[in-house]
């Protein structure tokens, strides 16, 4: 006789349908903003067509300060793609950096 254990994971989700207005807003449905505050920062990932909304708020300070750097460093490497970077010193470089 065999006997076969199965683990059921139940997710609670509440689930809205909202549109992009023509500035690029979204209408988080009322429902779904309770507990949030006015102003409260959201971290938005996008991969490929799914975009996922987290509360910062909890996040660590370390994961917050490497979300900070990464998303400069996209800037800088966007610049440079697009042609807008200058040339330095290994010096100017490192001055420059100690701003970052």
């Amino acid at each position: 006789m065999s006997c076969k254990t199965y683990l059921t994971l139940v997710i609670k989700m509440d689930v809205a349908i909202t549109k992009i207005s023509s500035k690029g807003q979204i209408v988080i449905p009322a429902h779904l903003r309770k507990g949030f505050s006015q102003g409260e920062e959201l971290l938005i990932i996008k991969k490929r067509d799914q975009v996922i909304l987290q509360r910062l708020k909890g996040l660590d300070k370390k994961f917050k300060e490497d979300l900070a750097f990464a998303l400069r460093t996209e800037k800088m490497l966007k610049k440079y793609e697009h042609g807008e970077f200058k040339q330095k010193s290994a010096k100017g470089f490192l001055k420059e950096l100690e701003k970052w």
